[in-house]
C-alpha cells in the first residue's frame, strides 16, 4: 500500500482547491469565496484529514472533496472572525469585508458554509454518510459555541485556565480532531481507532494553540511571522494572562489588571512590563509545561492506534514538525 508524505498531499489538496470554480451567479458571491481559498494557508486539516485515511487506504484522491470541505469550512471560519475582530488584513491580503464590504463578507461567508456541507456529501460512501456528517455538523456547532465564549471572555476579567481551554478545545482542537476522525471514517477504521485520532487531535490542538498564546510573548518575530505581544496589546485572554492573574501576588496582579484597563500607552512599555509580570510569576515554564503533557499524551493515543508503527510514522513526523519537536 503506497504511503504519502505531508508535503505530496498537500501539493494535491492545494492543486484540487486550486482548480475548483463556482460557474454559478451571481459572481459577487462567488468571487469573495475564490479570493478567501486562493490565499493559500498551511491546509492543516485536510492534510490531517488525508494523512488519517493514509493509514488505511492509498486512494486518497477519493476522499479530495471531504478535504476541501473541512478547508472550505476553515476558511468560512476565518472569514466571519475576521469581519467580527474588524480585521483589515489575513495572510498579507486584504480581508474580504475590506475588500468588498460587510455585507458580502456576511453573505459569501454564509455560502461557503453551504458549500463545504456539499463537499462533505460529494461522493460519499453511502455506509460512511452518517457518521462523518454527525461529526461534522457537531464540530461545525462547537467551533461556533468556542467563537461565542471567545467573545464573551472579552468582557471578563476572571476567566479560569480551565474555561479557556474548553474554548480553545472547541474554537480550535475540535476541527482539527474531526478531520482526523472523518479520514479515519472514510477509510474503513476500526470506531476505536477514530476515536483514539479523534482524541490525539484534541490534545495537539490544545499544544498547538498554547504554544501559539506562548510565542506571542515570547517568540522570535522572524520566525513566528508576526509581531510579538499583540495579544498583550488588545488585553486576549490568552493561557498566559490567565495564569499570570491566577498565579500573581496581590501586588503585582493589581498592576496586571493595571495594565488591561490603561487607555493611554506606549506599546513597547506595555508589552515590556507585562513580560516582565510574566517572567515574575513564572507563566512561560507554566505553559510550557502544559504543552509537554498535551504533547506527550497526544502520542500516547497515537501510539494506540492499530496500525503498525511505520505507517504511523508520517502522521507523528506532521505533527512534531508543526510542534517543532524532534521524534
Amino acid at each position: 500500500m503506497k504511503q504519502y508524505t505531508s508535503e505530496q498531499l498537500l501539493q494535491q489538496i492545494h492543486e484540487y482547491i486550486g482548480q475548483l470554480s463556482y460557474k454559478r451567479k451571481p459572481m459577487g458571491l462567488y468571487e469573495p469565496i475564490e479570493y478567501v481559498l486562493g490565499l493559500g494557508g498551511k491546509r492543516l486539516r485536510p492534510v490531517l484529514m488525508l494523512l488519517a485515511y493514509n493509514l488505511y487506504k492509498d486512494d486518497v484522491e477519493r476522499i479530495f472533496p471531504q478535504a476541501a470541505g473541512i478547508e472550505t469550512y476553515h476558511n468560512f471560519t476565518l472569514l466571519h472572525d475576521d469581519l467580527m475582530d474588524k480585521a483589515d488584513m489575513r495572510r498579507n491580503k486584504p480581508t474580504v469585508h475590506k475588500r468588498w464590504n460587510e455585507n458580502t463578507a456576511i453573505l459569501s461567508g454564509d455560502a461557503m458554509l453551504i458549500l463545504s456541507y456539499q463537499f462533505m456529501m460529494q461522493q460519499c460512501p453511502a455506509e460512511y454518510v452518517g457518521k462523518v456528517m454527525e461529526v461534522f455538523s457537531r464540530t461545525a456547532l462547537e467551533v461556533c459555541e468556542g467563537q461565542q465564549w471567545d467573545m464573551e471572555f472579552e468582557e471578563l476579567t476572571d476567566v479560569t485556565v480551565e474555561q479557556y481551554l474548553e474554548m480553545i478545545r472547541l474554537k480550535t482542537s475540535v476541527l482539527l480532531a474531526a478531520a482526523l476522525k472523518i479520514g479515519a471514517i472514510l477509510g474503513g477504521a476500526p470506531e476505536k481507532d477514530a476515536e483514539l485520532l479523534y482524541d490525539f487531535g484534541v490534545k495537539m490542538g490544545l499544544a498547538f494553540q498554547l504554544q501559539d498564546d506562548y510565542l506571542d510573548v515570547y517568540g522570535d518575530p522572524a520566525i513566528f511571522g508576526k509581531k510579538i505581544g499583540g495579544d498583550i496589546l488588545c488585553n486576549k485572554k490568552t493561557f498566559m494572562l490567565i495564569t499570570a492573574l491566577e498565579q500573581a501576588q496581590e501586588a503585582d496582579k493589581e498592576a496586571l489588571l493595571g495594565w488591561l484597563h490603561v487607555e493611554d500607552y506606549a506599546p513597547e512599555e506595555k508589552i515590556q512590563s507585562v513580560t516582565a509580570l510574566y517572567n515574575k510569576v513564572g507563566v512561560a515554564a507554566i505553559c510550557n509545561a502544559r504543552i509537554d503533557t498535551y504533547y506527550k499524551e497526544g502520542l500516547d493515543l497515537l501510539e494506540q492506534v492499530d496500525v503498525e508503527p511505520a505507517r504511523k510514522e508520517e502522521l507523528k513526523a506532521f505533527v512534531c514538525r508543526l510542534m517543532d519537536r524532534k521524534l
